[in-house]
């Protein structure tokens, strides 16, 4: 079994969390294209960690411009098992207030501007994300946000709209309607490429604001939202730094279904399939390309 190497994509403030050590920037060649910046490798308590801006240093990509593909499949080069996704959200509903944090276990993607599958043409393949995190990181995360008395809620809907602009009144109210808990630009096709490159996946979102259906608060503006961010990001470090022990430790980690996600999720005969593709796929799919 692979040792256990934790991947983080969040927010440029993440990667300076105290007691990260033997660090090194990282560039990893993808045949995607090129991830939003290099890869930081380090060491936490002896854990191996690798981080990834999902902007760039420096904030210089938009959500609708990261190349999603390119930094999942740079994770799973460099022997990313688990990865913790940590966002900056609006919140839809008047009890997730900003500053809260929000274990998410759904997603409804409204995206449409992006590559959301490492798979096409010449090599199909359908995964399953009924259940599009993973219930075992979660529950980790869960036990790190308690021990570090962070105030979180378990559980939680995150629609994922394009950008880069903020909702309309209408669209925020539509989203309410929907039942949906946050909105978001960055965790989808994240989560979907996550679990196709059988890597397990848990998604924090951070409230920075209540998107602008709320009518006691202000329409959402970049300041307001920089203003909050800033105060979660020490919280952010915090989780990283309480969870990582406990990823771990967790000897059921290897055998996650999650890691299994493309077992029967191939379906072009392999005669058929197109070589060309499948040299993309060494580090996505190898596992059972190699069969």
């Amino acid at each position: 079994m692979a040792d256990t190497v934790i991947g983080i994509i969040g927010g440029s403030g993440v990667y300076d969390m105290k007691g990260l050590e033997n660090t090194k920037w990282t560039k990893v060649e993808s045949p995607f294209g090129a991830p939003s910046d290099e890869f930081l490798v380090g060491e936490f308590r002896g854990q191996k960690i690798v981080f990834l801006p999902r902007h760039g240093r420096g904030h210089v990509v938009s959500p609708s411009h990261v190349n999603y593909r390119a930094n999942i499949d740079g994770m799973k080069r460099l022997g990313v098992t688990d990865l913790v996704s940590v966002s900056a959200v609006g919140s839809l509903r008047e009890d997730l207030a900003p500053g809260k944090f929000v274990i998410v276990d759904q997603f409804i993607d409204r995206t449409f501007a992006r590559e959301k599958s490492f798979f096409g043409k010449g090599l199909v393949a359908h995964v399953s994300v009924a259940h599009p995190v993973c219930s075992r990181l979660g529950d980790h995360v869960e036990s790190a946000l308690k021990n570090a008395e962070i105030e979180h809620v378990r559980g939680g809907t995150y629609l994922v709209m394009e950008g880069p602009q903020f909702s309309t009144l209408a669209e925020s109210k539509l989203y309410r309607q929907w039942g949906c808990d946050v909105i978001g630009m960055t965790n989808m096709p994240e989560a979907k490429l996550a679990r196709e490159a059988e890597i397990c996946y848990a998604s924090i979102a951070m409230v920075t604001d209540f998107d602008c259906w709320h009518p006691d608060h202000e329409d959402v503006s970049v300041e307001q939202v920089i203003k909050v961010l800033v105060g979660n990001a020490e919280k952010a470090k915090t989780l990283i730094s309480e969870v990582a022990p406990l990823i771990k430790a967790d000897e059921a980690g290897p055998a996650c279904n999650c890691k299994q996600a493309l077992e029967f999720a191939l379906i072009t005969s392999p005669d058929a399939r197109d070589p060309e593709i499948i040299g993309t796929l060494d580090a996505i799919a190898g596992r059972v390309l190699n069969k």
